[in-house]
């Protein structure tokens, strides 16, 4: 018997040791590449905020970025669909290009004022640079499956600054109600490697502040549950709406390179007749004002319209940075009306709309923890929980699986 447990041990140990390295490896690419992708990204913003008139070229964007991947960039235009899918069976090594392609998409995306996020990017990114250890480190299929889930982590983590949240996010997002255990020492030394690596880089995030929590009591408890119904509610039909506005561009227009310039002309006049800027882009400045004042109670849905037109057309970013935008927003119109502090429900919104669209409540909780510290915990699980389970059965990643039912 004691023979078996120092055998187990030594095993543990081989296999920990093991992956230290390969996650390791794998986090200073995706944590880097972030890091260059936020540079970016701040410049894009800069760029386009001190040039207004630039918002004219974002059919010319979308048509070249369009361009780029009907010729070269078929094989992983499917994005992070094509890495969960990748994982559920694997099949080749996710091709090189998809780190520039997806990179530089983005950036021009934001640019020239598309209405997309960034998580899509850095997880990406993560994954793919992730992937070509496979070959170095000559990873069978059964560790393939934990290298992408280790990208996908790393890139998550440093792109928001949520180490222990990108570990989960890795392992929570392949199957609706079930996780991967197998692969939780690696995404977890992944999430907070990358995170630092990020960080090394001069990188400095958002902070958003939560000052004040209400106690836990009976009505508190039953009022949050009743604004993670309507954050699930939202959630829900911007995944539907993604999806349907993706499919009717598709079937409308069979040329991919001609979707995002009609979706960015549209975006674009709008913008210019409206005034409606502060929708564009990702919206940082409105994320933290909804922490620190009442804002108007559209923007939620201001945001929502265009970000499923830009995602619906074919520009490339992410959906998770817009969600915090329309989870905050929406959160700061519920606040009055269900009598909870301004910025609680904001944070809540926050993170709770992502959880229902993407069906990762255990990894926005445990972001919710990260971002605005720990008193906020007990209404965030309820949040995201309740947002989780009112969401159904759709979500944002169609290649998301059904491991057990709602």
């Amino acid at each position: 018997m004691r023979r078996l447990r120092t055998l187990e041990q030594t095993e543990l140990l081989a296999y920990m040791g093991k992956w230290l390295v390969i996650s390791s490896a794998a986090a200073v690419l995706a944590g880097s590449a972030s890091a260059f992708f936020l540079a970016a990204l701040e410049w894009a913003t800069a760029t386009r905020e001190a040039q207004p008139w630039m918002i004219w070229l974002l059919p010319v964007a979308g048509f070249v970025v369009g361009w780029a991947y009907d010729s070269v960039g078929k094989p992983v235009e499917a994005g992070n669909n094509l890495i969960i899918d990748e994982i559920h069976d694997p099949k080749k090594v996710i091709p090189r290009r998809m780190v520039p392609l997806v990179f530089i998409g983005t950036v021009m995306s934001h640019l020239f004022g598309a209405s997309v996020g960034r998580e899509g990017t850095a997880v990406q990114m993560g994954a793919a640079l992730a992937d070509q250890l496979t070959g170095v480190f000559r990873l069978k299929h059964a560790d393939r499956r934990i290298v992408l889930m280790v990208g996908m982590s790393a890139g998550f983590a440093a792109v928001f600054g949520t180490p222990l949240a990108g570990a989960l996010f890795g392992l929570e997002v392949l199957a609706i109600g079930r996780m991967r255990y197998d692969a939780l020492f690696p995404c977890v030394i992944a999430g907070i490697v990358a995170d630092r690596v990020c960080i090394a880089w001069g990188i400095h995030h958002t902070l958003y502040v939560v000052p004040f929590v209400t106690a836990v009591t009976f009505r508190t408890v039953l009022t949050v549950i009743v604004a993670g119904f309507a954050f699930g509610l939202v959630g829900l039909l911007f995944a539907k709406a993604t999806h349907a506005v993706g499919g009717l561009m598709k079937r409308w227009i069979t040329y991919a390179p001609l979707r995002p310039v009609v979706g960015g002309s549209v975006i674009a006049v709008s913008v210019m007749l409206l005034s409606t800027e502060r929708y564009i882009g990702l919206g940082i400045p409105t994320i933290v004002a909804a922490f620190q004042h009442p804002l108007a109670p559209w923007d939620f849905a201001g945001k929502f319209a265009y970000t499923v037109a830009s995602l619906g057309s074919g520009f490339k970013g992410g959906e998770v940075t817009p969600l915090f935008f329309i989870g905050a927003t929406l959160g700061n119109a519920l606040a009055p009306l269900l009598s909870l502090p301004v910025p609680m429900l904001a944070g809540l919104g926050f993170v709770a709309v992502f959880a229902g669209a993407a069906n990762v409540p255990l990894a926005c909780t445990v972001m919710a923890i990260e971002l605005f510290g720990p008193a906020i915990a007990p209404f965030a699980a309820i949040a995201c929980v309740a947002s989780y389970m009112f969401s159904g059965h759709a979500g944002i990643y169609h290649a998301q699986r059904l491991g057990h039912a709602k």
